[in-house]
């Protein structure tokens, strides 16, 4: 009886087994501990039936697509693990906090359960419409689709996943509301208004300037060269964010805290050297910021000992740096 020919070394295998299933296995690649990187599929239909996952896994050999060994990743394991070791040391914390709601709030609990290589764009899809059914806007799903498109991606870098399924999957469309400027009288008329408020000038230039309102607010004395009528804008205001001061014992959230701890800093690089510029500043509006200046020395003598030197423009009555959130509060009324 002639000898069956052996297969070589690393030769994919398909056999019946006495379990009553047809096993295939495959060599992919070699293990850290130098052994073949062996990968099994079955199938209780028919031997056809292997043959295809067996062909199908050795495409995404040769293509330098197979999945890394080891236990798989599920989507809320991965996406919890790249929002807090990937994102948040590489990037602008406005960025990681944007990332992180998306995360905590929809994604994990929305599609978090599946395992990150079995992911299908129509999970993603479901998930954009259960969340616009719950009541959130067109632009908070776009939020958590990008954010899973660029988890993924790193996903796929990783050789954790061989696609990313975000790129798939059709988030909801956003109307675009077009943008009315002020004319000219609805711009006099909040100068006028503005100039009623404390802090005026900070309405002033950002109108007359075009100043974001975290570039406003981020403004220092020591970013302003009124002498030669230059303004240079390089930081942006941050948000308050912070940490529970008593263990959460409190029950309350970090900001109602009465022991709370601020977490971040009060400003932060613009985002991109295109923000970072130098700004010719009118002849008025520099008497105006001396007006300012001169107004805050007043509020300082007033204070004490108890004004804060933080060398920001624009203040509270004790040096503190304005709040985004007060700030908008003060925006409303003169409108």
């Amino acid at each position: 009886m002639a000898k069956r020919a052996k297969r070589p070394d690393g030769a994919s295998s398909i056999y019946f087994g006495k379990d009553g299933y047809w096993h295939g296995r495959v060599t992919v690649g070699v293990r850290d501990d130098g052994k073949p990187d062996r990968r099994h599929v079955m199938s209780k239909v028919s031997e056809g039936e292997v043959i295809k996952k067996v062909r199908a896994l050795e495409k995404q050999r040769d293509e330098g697509k197979v999945r890394k060994p080891g236990r798989p990743w599920t989507a809320k394991a991965w996406l919890l693990h790249w929002v807090e070791e990937i994102a948040r040391p590489s990037v602008r914390e406005n960025t990681y906090a944007g990332y992180e709601v998306a995360v905590r709030v929809h994604l994990v609990p929305g599609v978090g359960a599946h395992r990150l290589d079995k992911l299908e764009p129509e999970h993603l899809e479901r998930l954009y419409t259960k969340m616009q059914r719950s009541g959130s806007k067109a632009a908070t799903a776009h939020q958590a689709h990008r954010t899973m498109r660029t988890a993924l991606n790193h996903a796929l870098r990783r050789g954790h996943i061989t696609r990313n399924v975000a790129i798939l999957a059709v988030p909801p469309r956003i109307e675009e509301e077009e943008v009315e400027p002020y004319d000219i009288d609805e711009v006099q008329r909040l100068l006028s208004e503005a100039a009623k408020l404390r802090n005026s000038a900070r309405w002033s230039i950002a109108l007359a300037l075009g100043l974001r309102q975290g570039e406003a607010l981020g403004l220092r004395w020591s970013d302003v060269d009124l002498p030669n009528g230059i303004l240079r804008v390089r930081k942006n205001r941050l948000r308050p964010k912070y940490l529970h001061g008593c263990g959460g014992e409190c029950g309350r959230k970090p900001g109602y805290c009465k022991q709370r701890v601020r977490k971040n800093e009060d400003t932060a690089n613009t985002k991109s050297r295109a923000g970072r510029r130098v700004i010719g500043v009118p002849a008025e509006l520099v008497r105006l910021l001396e007006l300012h200046r001169t107004e805050q020395d007043r509020e300082r003598l007033l204070a004490a000992n108890e004004w804060r030197e933080t060398g920001f423009v624009f203040t509270s009555p004790l040096g503190e740096p304005l709040v985004p959130s007060t700030d908008y509060d003060a925006e409303a009324a003169p409108h």
